[in-house]
């Protein structure tokens, strides 16, 4: 099972799933602290800004990033919850997550994924740039960023609350 949640809620959302493994995938990853009851091999902290274009100044979302999070999660032993955040909980996370649930399930339908998100959280926004990477990675012959498009936009507010996706 996968947690999504805001860095606010990261403590919170290990101690309550029994997480084994998080993945970070925010910008200024540095001011994250580790939950002490996950070991430092099962926590990955990727950097990167939440924008979906090259901005000089900014860490797009790259290749390399989404490289990183599915070697990570494909060497998550499912035996306890991963908790997937990003600073909102919103858009990184929601897109880092939705891509490790393709990954993990590779005959899983992209919409049927995407919509369990939308009902899980209706604020959820899936960074486009991210979700269009993976799904290069994944083969997925653009059927990932069509599944954003039949999830449609997220509702507006500052911080997500933290949700799951079931992996079955």
């Amino acid at each position: 099972m996968i947690h999504v949640c805001s860095l606010a809620a990261l403590p919170e959302t290990v101690r309550l799933t029994g997480a084994s493994h998080v993945l970070t995938v925010m910008a200024n990853v540095d001011q994250v602290q580790r939950p002490v009851s996950v070991l430092p091999a099962n926590h990955l902290k990727i950097s990167m800004d939440d924008i979906t274009e090259e901005i000089e100044g900014f860490m797009a979302p790259s290749q390399h990033h989404i490289a990183q999070v599915l070697d990570f999660v494909r060497g998550w032993d499912r035996g306890a919850p991963l908790v997937v955040h990003c600073y909102a909980g919103i858009s990184r996370s929601t897109a880092s997550a939705f891509a490790a649930a393709c990954a993990l399930n590779p005959l899983r339908d992209e919409t049927a994924i995407a919509l369990q998100i939308r009902a899980a959280s209706p604020i959820a926004a899936p960074n486009r740039l991210i979700v269009s990477l993976a799904d290069k990675a994944l083969g997925r012959d653009g059927r990932m960023l069509h599944a954003l498009d039949q999830m449609g936009p997220g509702a507006m507010l500052a911080e997500g609350r933290p949700f799951r996706i079931d992996l079955e």
